[in-house]
């Protein structure tokens, strides 16, 4: 019974699964958490990282069987390097917000703006996309930027500490804004953008196919890696024309597409996927964040939030709440702040706390709009709620009634980690990580009724006037 090893490599922890490569059974389990961050300036040290990860490794049963590892990590990240291999500074994370302006600056120095980036590496860069935060890093620490010799990914810098090589996978590569989906490559013509003067070539890892083997660790075969969101899908099983709803500190709406897109608005990011497709994706920079800063204002856990939404009826009797807690990327929006309206002096608990949910989750049924829009089929197949937001019981209700679907809750929590044992043992037995995921039964779970949920199309009408009156930082905010 060969083992696997998948890490998931997060904003707040590390967590390791170990499965039988072939059947697909959890063996063992571990993690470790990440020192807190919070917007605009979020930042870790990569050396966290690694601790981290040897923790949870050590908490994993039989990971000294292991023979097979991949790292999952969260996208955008900047991970800079000297000659030496030593990191030069903290990873600017993708929710840090500082290279904002950069972003904007960015865009105009391409002709034809926002659609000349969009059709050059499928997105244009918001202040989440590395290219940004080499921007920042080039306006705002020049005697740092002087010393790279190497720009690397989160996931990319662990699969290094791995095996010593540099590499990376087309996954994770997608969201950096200097990778084309469409051409396969590196465009380091953007990346002169930024400065012209810097070998970016030499600077950049080598581009690893879905289950081409990295290297090695201690004997164990090291996959490519890939991005958190990436990893996820591989996790559920994605197939084209299902949607993925991802709830943790962030929120993602996305699904596996046969072919790329370049969208000039800039709300989907036009991603490739860890099996040779593509993941158009919208972000939101606000999910589970919300609630739990509604439920710590209200005195209540987790548990409690969810008995205050569930009691309250359908649109939380007129009051309306829009999430950008602390700014958005979609809308792009990195100085806005939330807000509450529809609040008279008979409020209750009940309504606010429904309300906060409702914000969320429209939020999010925005970016599939924006999918639809862009042409990605998402109507045709499964609505997957996962992220820690989905073993909530008011999350799947809210979202399915406003969506007006069923929606699939799997039975397996740690997608990102499970996603990761897909691609090492795909890498391992030379297998599509597709066929390694059916074969693993993965994607089963249990589905949530739309039932009785109001008028969906007022409730969002309500939510989408509210988010375009306000939701900027004024004076002295």
């Amino acid at each position: 019974m060969p083992l696997v090893m998948g890490v998931d490599s997060s904003t707040q922890s590390t967590k390791v699964e170990v499965r039988d490569a072939d059947t697909g059974a959890l063996v063992g389990a571990g993690q470790a958490p990440h020192p807190a961050t919070r917007p605009p300036r979020s930042e870790q040290d990569p050396v966290a990282w690694w601790d981290a990860f040897l923790a949870a490794n050590a908490q994993a049963a039989r990971a000294d069987e292991v023979v097979a590892v991949a790292v999952a990590g969260q996208q955008h990240g900047l991970v800079v390097l000297d000659d030496r291999d030593a990191v030069i500074r903290p990873a600017k994370l993708w929710n840090d917000t500082e290279s904002a302006p950069d972003a904007g600056w960015l865009v105009q120095q391409l002709d034809g703006g926002a659609s000349a980036w969009a059709t050059a590496c499928g997105s244009v860069p918001v202040a989440s996309f590395t290219v940004t935060k080499l921007s920042w890093l080039h306006r705002s620490e020049p005697e740092h930027f002087a010393r790279i010799a190497r720009v690397l990914l989160p996931h990319d810098w662990l699969t290094f500490r791995l095996m010593g090589d540099f590499v990376t996978d087309r996954g994770d590569a997608s969201g950096t804004g200097y990778w084309s989906p469409i051409e396969g490559r590196w465009r380091t013509d953007l990346l002169a953008v930024v400065d012209a003067g810097t070998d970016w070539v030499g600077c950049l890892p080598r581009v690893l196919g879905p289950i081409e083997a990295a290297g090695e660790h201690d004997g164990a075969v090291v996959g490519p890696g890939t991005g958190d969101n990436m990893a996820a899908a591989l996790g559920v099983g994605l197939r084209p024309g299902d949607v993925a709803v991802s709830l943790g500190t962030s929120g993602t709406v996305y699904s596996v597409s046969a072919r790329p897109t370049a969208d000039p608005t800039g709300a989907v990011a036009g991603f490739a996927d860890a099996s040779g497709r593509f993941l158009p994706l919208v972000c939101t920079l606000n999910a589970t964040k919300v609630t739990d800063a509604i439920a710590r204002l209200l005195g209540v856990d987790h548990a409690g939030l969810d008995a205050l939404a569930l009691r309250a009826p359908p649109g939380a009797g007129g009051v309306t709440l829009v999430p950008y807690f602390d700014g958005e990327r979609t809308p792009n929006r990195p100085d806005a702040t939330g807000s509450v309206v529809g609040l008279r002096t008979d409020v209750t608990r009940e309504q606010l706390a429904r309300a906060a949910y409702e914000g969320v989750v429209c939020g999010l049924l925005d970016g599939l709009d924006a999918l639809r829009t862009a042409g990605v089929a998402v109507d045709d197949g499964r609505l997957v709620l996962i992220g820690g937001g989905s073993r909530s019981t008011a999350y799947p209700r809210v979202l399915a009634g406003l969506a007006g679907r069923p929606v699939l809750v799997p039975d397996e929590q740690e997608l990102v980690a499970s996603g990761a044992c897909v691609q090492a043992a795909a890498t391992l037995h030379d297998r599509a990580p597709e066929e390694v995921a059916a074969a693993w039964g993965l994607g089963t779970g249990h589905d949530v009724e739309p039932g009785a949920h109001g008028d969906a199309t007022a409730i969002r009408a309500a939510y989408a006037a509210t988010a375009s009156a306000g939701g900027e930082a004024g004076p002295g905010s």
